[in-house]
Order: structure tokens, then sequence, then C-alpha cells
């Protein structure tokens, strides 16, 4: 059982081997989409960390704003060194409920994060804001910024835990690259214009 995605030829052609080292396509490409699953590469950097069965967050192009929970199902046993790409791992995340692989299409192109820790009500900061050294810009009571050196723990893409350096509450700077922006200046609010209408 599967769905026949593509047929190459026509009826009345033949069919032979692929030379060696010159691919050919297939005859007929079958889909089997009753066990849909997330294929991608990781970096070799983080593959040490990676264990099957850890969970897993997959989102979809095709479905933004969601997230879908999975598992990592397969770890490839061996690192791609494709030339002018990073060494990576290949891995496999199927996903926990079967009703959403019902509604999914096969070649749907989807990102995957492997979830290796997890910190409950930890103080954390957009990971963006950090600078070399784990250093922040911090908005202080004077109203400069002020340089700061952070401790961290886990991390990932998006946000950074904060172990010791800022207090909840404390406002940084969360684009530090943008020119201009240093130790000590004064931090200036831009307002935003409003418009008025008059009755005449």
């Amino acid at each position: 059982d599967g769905v026949v995605a593509e047929v190459n030829g026509e009826i009345g052609e033949y069919l032979t081997p692929s030379p060696p080292g010159i691919p050919t396509l297939p005859a007929v490409d079958l889909i089997d989409d009753s066990c849909l699953y997330v294929s991608a590469p990781i970096d070799e950097i983080d593959a040490a960390r990676l264990q099957v069965g850890m969970p897993a967050r997959v989102t979809l192009d095709a479905y933004r704003g969601r997230h879908f929970e999975g598992k990592l199902r397969r770890i490839a046993p061996y690192v791609l060194a494709l030339e002018k790409q990073a060494r990576t791992v290949d891995v496999e995340v199927q996903f926990d409920s079967p009703d959403i692989v019902r509604h999914l299409l096969v070649g749907y192109s989807a990102d995957v994060e492997i979830v290796t820790d997890a910190r409950d009500h930890a103080l954390r900061i957009p990971t963006a804001a950090l600078t070399t050294g784990n250093r922040v810009l911090v908005l202080n009571a004077a109203g400069r910024l002020e340089a700061r050196k952070l401790d961290t723990g886990i991390s990932n893409a998006e946000f950074t835990e904060v172990t010791a350096g800022l207090k909840r509450g404390e406002r940084v700077v969360t684009s530090p690259e943008r020119i201009g922006l240093q130790d000590g200046i004064a931090a200036v609010e831009e307002k935003q214009p409003t418009v008025e209408t008059r009755a005449k």
C-alpha cells in the first residue's frame, strides 16, 4: 500500500539497470505515508549529546506559529563530510501524535529542535543579546547603557539561561550589533509620532 508519487517511463519502454556511477530514476516512486518522520542534519559538535528517545520539537513552514512534539528515533552511525559544508550527522524524529501525521504531506520543509536539557522558571534572555565573552548591555537606573558580564547556563538559538549577573526585570539591549551602542552612552526612548485629525 502507498501513494504513487511519480512514474518515470511509458508503456512499452524498456528499463535497464543503472550503469556504474550513473544513477537513473526509479521506474515508480512510491510513498508510504503511514509512517512519516522528519530527517534533519545536526552539527557534529552537538551529535555526542544526543540519545535515541530524547524529546524533540518540530516546526513546519506550512504550519507557522505551531510546533509538534516528537521523539528522536534514529541517529546515523557516521558523519557526513560533504564538500563545502559543515560535517553533520543525520537524525530522524518521529511525531508523538498519529493524528497529526495524517494531515501532513511528504516533502514539507521542517526544522527540528532536540531537547537535551531543560530548566523550569529560569531567568533567560534572547541569545542575540549576548556579545563576545557573554556580555550584554543593560539599561541602568541612570538611563545609560552598562556593559555587564553574565554567567550563563543552557542555551539554544533563541534563548540563553542567565545564572548570575542579571536580575529579573532588568532591561537589556537585544540588538547589540547596531552602530553606536556601547558602554556608558545615554539611552533615548523613541516615541512613535501620533496622527491627529481635525474636523472642518
